[in-house]
């Protein structure tokens, strides 16, 4: 185990934006990559809170709950699933999405608060990582340089197991022949073509950007001041106008939307050497991967659970004379034969039939599906809420079905309808309706009418989850007719 001289104070950074349409149908822009529980039991980014309980058993570290920065679509995902693993945190919400560097310094800008110029760790909120302690272990030292001031800017670096184009490179000054805790940095290099990565597997000297950065709050808040003033400025403004909404601190939003949209790698990193700010990669010497594609899910997977035809099946699937595959099914029956190099996922209102050389041309697929206007880019058929979920069953021009699930001691909003009749049906728990001047307890297999334009709320005042049945009726049933009066989790 490695022992730092020092006591360090780290707060970890949890950037929390990404949209992951490479993963689509699975991961929307309601539910992205980093909430989906692809691996297990947690989410990716629970898996990326929880693997930093290694610090717990290193000597001299002090590590601090992480900050959270994310957007208002996702503030409730945040919450929840902190929720589920015990985890306290400071959410920071951005208003509009900037990119990673304005992320970076609204967080810098949190922690400035709260303690006295410790190590950020920066962290993306959607990898998989193979050795927890090894990982760990290399954060320490990069921790320790940075702590030391022998590093301004410490960013880690994937050694490289074959010629991945998916992925930007780091070119680092070092000896062939020694091993060091670290290395300078010469250059960033954007993702190359095949011939251009076998050439950088064959050298030696360079590894995989996986966006992980650790430095101080004052160095990076200087650095910004010096090579992106103008971000820095007007995230500070918006930083000093925000507002408190426990557990969420929200930056003030018309500045913020000013805010120049950036990375951390072009608005700093690139820069650094002009700066004289010394950049050091700390190598990564573990299997590492971003999950960017469904390829890199399955070749994940087929190191756990790959038949002898390596194939990859997740969920209800039968395969016959079929090699090469990887199949996800949400949850119904999904069967191939003669198949071969296929991913196929398949969710309750989308399927996803592609050959395997073509997982990063799904997110072109994705935004063509965007432009056209489809929802299913946006959101699932099953749609989580701060309250619970629910999931459209069947539709038609004049009618709606609906399975509603409400936490216990959650309710929705006190509204009404303009448009639409609705009927409930309780199929588990205990709701609690208020429709108009009436309220009344509703126990399983008992049923109310909610009349159109007639204020209504439906609550869970049990200790076990709600559910009922929704059966809406009118002329207009989209989720836009709702009108909220009266709202615990803020929403108009």
């Amino acid at each position: 185990m490695i022992k730092l001289e020092h006591s360090i104070t780290i707060v970890p950074v949890i950037l929390c934006g990404g949209s992951g349409t490479r993963l689509w149908p699975l991961s929307r822009q309601e539910y992205p990559k980093q909430f989906l529980k692809l691996l297990g039991d947690e989410s990716l980014f629970q898996q990326t809170i929880t693997r930093l309980n290694s610090f717990k058993w290193m000597p001299n570290i002090d590590l601090q709950s992480p900050i959270i920065v994310t957007n208002e679509q996702h503030r409730f995902l945040v919450l929840d699933q902190l929720h589920e693993i015990g985890q306290a945190a400071d959410i920071v919400l951005e208003p509009v999405g900037k990119n990673t560097a304005p992320s970076l310094t609204l967080a810098a800008l949190a922690a400035q608060e709260k303690y006295s110029n410790p190590v950020l760790m920066v962290l993306p909120s959607d990898h998989t990582i193979a050795s927890v302690e090894q990982f760990c272990a290399t954060l320490a030292v990069a921790a320790q340089a940075v702590y030391d001031n022998k590093i301004a800017i410490a960013t880690l670096g994937v050694l490289p197991k074959y010629p991945e184009t998916g992925y930007g490179y780091i070119q680092c000054q070092r000896d062939s022949v020694s091993k060091q805790a670290y290395y300078q940095v010469e250059r960033f290099i954007e993702k190359p073509d095949h011939e251009t990565a076998v050439e950088y597997l064959a050298q030696g000297n360079f590894y995989w950007n996986c966006g992980i950065y650790l430095t101080t709050v004052t160095t990076w808040l200087e650095a910004m001041h010096i090579l992106a003033k103008d971000i820095a400025d007007t995230v500070t403004g918006a930083w000093l106008q925000r507002k408190f909404d426990i557990p969420f601190v929200r930056p003030a939003a018309a500045i913020f939307a000013q805010t120049r949209s950036d990375s951390i790698d072009y608005a700093v990193i690139e820069h650094c050497t002009s700066q004289n700010l010394k950049l050091g990669m700390v190598p990564l010497e573990i299997d590492w991967s971003d999950l960017g594609t469904w390829q890199a899910v399955s070749e994940h997977q087929k190191s756990l659970q790959a038949d002898i035809e390596n194939n990859v099946a997740i969920g209800d699937v039968y395969l016959r004379a079929s090699r090469n595959c990887y199949v996800h099914s949400s949850k119904r029956l999904v069967t191939l034969i003669g198949a071969e190099d296929l991913i196929v996922v398949d969710t309750d209102d989308a399927l996803l039939i592609a050959h395997r050389s073509q997982g990063q041309a799904v997110k072109t697929l994705v935004d063509e599906l965007a432009r056209s206007g489809r929802a299913e880019v946006v959101k699932h058929r099953k749609v989580y809420r701060p309250w619970g979920w629910y999931d459209s069953i069947d539709e038609c021009e004049r009618f709606k079905v609906k399975r509603i699930c409400v936490k216990p001691k959650a309710s929705l909003s006190l509204q009404k309808h303009h448009h639409r009749a609705e009927h409930w049906i309780v199929v588990k728990g205990t709701a609690k309706v208020t429709c108009g001047s009436e309220t009344l307890l509703l126990s399983e297999n008992q049923s109310t009418y909610i009349p159109l334009g007639v204020t209504h709320r439906l609550s869970n005042p049990g200790n076990i989850p709600l559910e009922i049945i929704e059966v809406q009726s009118g002329s207009y049933l989209g989720e836009d007719d709702i009108v909220r009066l009266q709202d615990e989790y803020g929403r108009g």
